[in-house]
């Protein structure tokens, strides 16, 4: 009962961070009233409810002093309050029960449709408030975001969407629109965008399909499973012609094949080892009635759902007691700048981190993952991070904590080891313990474990620092280990469904998709507070808006390897930038990959295509279930290839390096889907696998086998476009047909651009104080700021660190380096430029701080 009580009174404090008074406003409305909290100049929170409680924890928010001008109302004719704040105005109108969200520039940008609560009736009897939001889109409107998804769409505009959190899937439930705005729906639950109010069950045939037998990963380990597939049909009656968002929900936790044909053509298709439950796409119907077939698993219970599109939005929550919602207004970098500052601005990730990590499936003992470290260094290729995957615990029991000894002697050791040989090492730790081993025992005898499961109840303050400080005696403090792979943070496979969380207080569904958020949170403070001097880095499964804040990037999951999924994985991570998500990467190769990888070239053609597209991600990283992904595995040629690619990253760091920087110091976006730069070009939202690395390297991954060449739309840009190897020039507003090889996948720089770039390394901090290349691309002005610090703790936020800013004049062809701004210990206070305008050599300077122009 005391333990209750702390957790109790420690819950109250965390809801302490409530917005302060003098930045609210409340009206009536409806049957209740309309709460308005300006967070900051230009994004204003909406809450809808009958009575106001708050009675919730605040995760989603940072207390932190609302940056916004003094609030002043005006009450204009017709019912309508005007509230205005800061750069936008909040008008409630009361007699067509709407919100209008007007901008800086007197734009009326965003305007609810309907703002309801509804009551729905539980099988136990209970009954839960639920909320939805709708608001109308304009003919020309493109919405991006919601997270990761593996249906491969980037834009989401009339799509629908269940967001739950399992595998392969991360629910945001954040929206960004080309017209100006942005809406984050402030719920903890389950959410439904675009539901559809007609669901068809799908009967299954009584004929049994093929069986086959795979391997797949699970929460227990690896082991092999028979899966069975069969038929389903049914029949949909269309009243109306026109475009169908079509939701197919296979009825399990996941799925293993997302398959649906209407009148026998096929309208999605896709299969792996582990899928989301649901899947959605959009297609034109006639009105009358249609056959639906799904070619799915045995034990599956298949519904498809209908929502015909009719210009507007919808998000739904079963069990808000209110509805809630914030909307950010200006460009795309503005709202995203503002949603970082609302829920928590990004630290820097450790220079190594945006290096080349390393990862397979796995290691099997000390000696194996040293040796393989040391051939990297033998064969001069570039790497910073090595990671360690699961099972180094066992016969300790799953996620014990604790290495086994007779594969790991002395871990001490082999970190000390990769230390020397200059390179990191990552460790994969679960949120599940097993009961069975010591901390699973004494976890388990304090009612730290959500009941029924294996997974600790994090949402319990007692049992979060519990798990932390077994982390930090047996983990953390012994090896110093430099990074964090937190796995399954979902929980795995939506698995608070049916739950009661904080010592029973709450039922899971209320908390269904906030789980990993305080997962990450709990590791990142703990390895804040107990290892000060070194920062933070943490690749985790899953998240939730605000986890940017802990240090944490994500990844996709286990997910398939074929072409398709590939260019699923491009979309999914774009959806995440625009989601507001700074960091995110992928399995390079896929996770689950086929038998024959190391002589397969239709494979190998695939990997090297995925690790390429990675090289000018925000994270460079390869993975493979039961698969040893050293490059030299798959022949010398690949070796080859695949290490080129690598050293391009390492080039790139400097610029990297930098952008990195403009994520943690301006709410920055680094891969950035083409509606951050080019918001009002149809062309370019019509693309949906490439995309800007920063705002001056446009990316044009390779999705497909075998091509001499691809169809790529370059935006308009004054000066054009230089092919980043060699700088041959194209023009941008219009298409190409370019060349394409197996050494590269095509880049282009923008002109205009100042690219600082490095020279050959073998991890990040090798040749520190090397000369740089600066490199210039005519035809525009401009510039670019130079960031660097020491790379590894958070001295940077004391002010320990340099910028020098650099402007290109392109009529004057001068070029402005102006004087270093700032200092950290180590720095070099001399620095070689050598200066290339379009590829070819200019000058070579010794800069040494102070201002300094070049006529070129």
């Amino acid at each position: 009962m005391i333990r209750t009580l702390i957790s109790c009174l420690i819950v109250l404090c965390a809801t302490a961070a409530a917005p302060a008074k003098d930045n609210q406003a409340i009206i009536p409305f409806q049957e209740g009233s309309i709460r308005l909290t300006f967070l900051n100049d230009n994004a204003v929170r909406v809450e809808y409810a009958k009575e106001f409680s708050d009675t919730l924890p605040e995760w989603i928010y940072v207390n932190e002093s609302p940056r916004t001008g003094k609030l002043t109302k005006t009450e204009l004719q017709n019912g309508t309050t005007r509230i205005s704040a800061g750069k936008i105005k909040a008008d409630i109108d009361r007699n067509k029960r709407a919100v209008t969200i007007t901008d800086a520039q007197g734009r009326s940008v965003f305007t609810t449709r309907d703002i309801t609560l509804y009551s729905t009736d539980n099988p136990d009897g209970t009954r839960d408030t639920g909320a939805q939001l709708s608001w109308d889109n304009s003919a020309d409107e493109h919405l991006y975001g919601l997270g990761q998804f593996q249906d491969g769409f980037t834009d989401i505009k009339g799509l629908s969407r269940r967001l739950t959190q399992v595998n392969t899937q991360i629910s945001i439930p954040f929206i960004l629109s080309n017209k100006g705005y942005g809406i984050l729906w402030n719920n903890y639950g389950l959410t439904e965008y675009n539901p559809g109010p007609t669901t068809v069950a799908l009967s299954r045939s009584e004929k049994a399909g093929a069986a086959r037998e795979v391997n797949i990963t699970t929460t227990e380990g690896a082991r092999r499973e028979v899966r069975r597939d069969n038929t389903f049909t049914g029949v949909i009656d269309i009243p109306e012609s026109g475009d169908y968002s079509i939701l197919l929900d296979v009825g399990q936790k996941m799925a293993r094949r997302h398959n649906l044909t209407i009148d026998g053509k096929t309208i999605m298709d896709q299969r792996n080892l582990w899928l989301p439950p649901t899947s959605s796409t959009i297609v034109t119907l006639t009105k009358g009635k249609h056959e639906l077939s799904a070619n799915l698993e045995r034990g599956d219970n298949p519904t498809v759902t209908l929502k015909k599109l009719d210009g507007t939005s919808t998000l739904r929550s079963p069990m808000p007691a209110k509805a809630d919602f914030t909307v950010f207004t200006g460009t795309p970098d503005e709202i995203i700048a503002s949603f970082r500052s609302a829920t928590g601005h990004a630290p820097m990730m450790p220079e190594w981190a945006l290096g080349y990590i390393h990862c397979r499936e796995r290691f099997h003992s000390q000696d194996e993952l040293l040796s393989n470290a040391a051939e990297f260094r033998k064969r001069e290729i570039p790497v910073d991070v090595i990671v360690q995957d699961w099972q180094y615990w066992g016969k300790h029991g799953w996620n014990s904590m604790q290495f086994d000894e007779d594969a790991y002697p002395d871990p001490k050791a082999m970190v000390d080891s990769l230390h020397e040989m200059d390179m990191r090492l990552m460790l994969s730790v679960w949120s599940k313990i097993d009961k069975n081993s010591p901390v699973g025992k004494e976890a388990d005898a304090k009612g730290y474990y959500i009941p029924g499961s294996d997974w600790i109840d994090f949402f319990n303050p007692e049992a979060s620092q519990f798990y932390w400080s077994n982390f930090s005696k047996r983990l953390l403090k012994p090896y110093e280990i430099d990074a964090w792979w937190q796995d399954a943070t979902e929980p795995e496979n939506d698995d608070l469904e049916g739950r009661r969380v904080m010592n029973g207080r709450y039922r899971g569904e209320l908390f269904r998709n906030v789980y990993p958020l305080l997962v990450n949170r709990t590791v990142y403070e703990g390895c804040r507070a107990d290892m000060p001097q070194k920062r933070t880095m943490i690749l985790t499964r899953c998240g939730f808006p605000g986890i940017q804040r802990y240090g944490a990037a994500m990844w996709t999951g286990d997910v398939g390897n074929d072409w398709e999924t590939f260019r699923r994985q491009i979309a999914s991570g774009l959806s995440m930038a625009a989601s507001g998500m700074p960091w995110w990467t992928y399995d390079a190769g896929g996770f689950f990959r086929p038998g024959d990888q190391y002589t397969n070239d239709d494979y190998i053609q695939r990997m090297i295509r995925w690790i390429q597209a990675g090289t000018f991600m925000p994270l460079m990283r390869v993975h493979g279930f039961t698969s040893e992904t050293e490059p030299w595995r798959y022949g010398a040629e690949a070796e080859r290839i695949i290490g080129n690619a690598i050293k391009w990253r390492y080039r790139l760091l400097p610029y990297i390096y930098s952008l990195s920087h403009k994520v943690s110091s301006e709410g920055y976006t680094m891969m950035r889907p083409l509606v951050f730069d080019y918001p009002d070009d149809k062309n370019a939202l019509a693309v949906k696998h490439d995309y800007m690395l920063g705002g001056n390297l446009l990316i044009l991954p390779v999705t497909e086998p075998s091509i001499a060449s691809r169809t790529a739309y370059l935006p308009a840009a004054k000066g054009g476009w230089y092919n980043l190897y060699d700088n041959s020039h194209l023009d941008g507003g219009r298409e190409h047909n370019i060349n394409v090889t197996m050494e590269n996948i095509p880049v282009y720089v923008k002109a205009g651009s100042i690219l600082p770039m490095s020279h050959d390394k073998q991890y990040t901090g090798d040749l520190k104080d090397e000369p740089l290349e600066i490199a210039i691309y005519t035809g525009n002005d401009g510039e670019f700021s130079l960031y660097e610090d020491e790379g590894d703790n958070y001295n940077y936020e004391k002010g320990a660190c340099s910028t020098i800013d650099m402007k290109w004049n392109d009529k004057s062809r001068t070029l402005e380096i102006a004087s270093r701004k700032g200092s950290y210990p180590g720095m070099s206070k001399n620095r070689k430029f050598n200066i290339t305008i379009n590829g070819q050599p200019a000058r070579t300077i010794d800069y040494n701080g102070n201002k300094t122009t070049l006529k070129l």
